[in-house]
């Protein structure tokens, strides 16, 4: 996949000194990179996928903030890494007015994955190829990933990224998400440790 990285510059936010790097896919969608530190292999990386209801508008249906949030913290606080914010990931790919399709079919008492399945999507339409590019912008080959997502580690694997570590970005639920987080868990493998 070909991106044009766009621009870069300082963005210090509360947990640290950050840059904010750019980049656009064939489609023109643009994607931010933030960096921390000296990025060298293995990098310590979180790959976002961008959620509009839970990173700007605080959503308690998810735990999306909270993973954010928790990731910049710990970039900060390890010196060095970075965050991938793939803007093209709402509702596992299928974007914001779907996935508000979804939660309804959720608050009829469906769980995400099969009210994604009942709209005609697969539970999990998300790619990383344009993580994988901006990581090979870096000259990154390695990372320690922040991820509970095993699918994520091999879609990565598979763009030529090596995986050599996975660091665990478990949050509290809440009562609003608990059930989310247990489908996460039950029906899409995700990891909780």
């Amino acid at each position: 996949m070909k991106i044009d990285h766009i621009s870069s510059a300082a963005l210090p936010n509360r947990y640290g000194a950050f840059t904010i790097h750019v980049f656009a896919d064939p489609q023109g969608s643009e994607h931010p990179a933030l960096t921390c530190g000296d990025i060298a292999n293995p990098v310590l990386l979180r790959i976002h996928s961008g959620c509009m209801t839970g990173d700007i508008f605080g959503s308690l249906r998810c735990d999306c903030q909270e993973q954010l949030n928790l990731s910049m913290e710990k970039i900060a606080q390890a010196g060095a890494g970075m965050l991938i914010y793939l803007r093209h990931h709402e509702g596992r790919g299928i974007g914001l007015g779907n996935k508000i399709r979804a939660y309804a079919l959720q608050d009829q008492g469906q769980d995400t994955v099969t009210a994604n399945l009942s709209l005609g999507f697969a539970a999990d339409l998300r790619d990383y190829a344009i993580a994988a590019a901006i990581l090979r912008h870096f000259a990154v080959s390695q990372v320690r990933l922040l991820t509970n997502n095993p699918a994520k580690i091999a879609a990565l694997e598979a763009h030529g990224t090596a995986v050599i570590e996975r660091l665990p970005l478990w949050t509290p639920g809440n009562l609003h998400n608990d059930s989310y987080l247990e489908t996460k868990r039950q029906k899409l493998g995700h990891i909780s440790e």
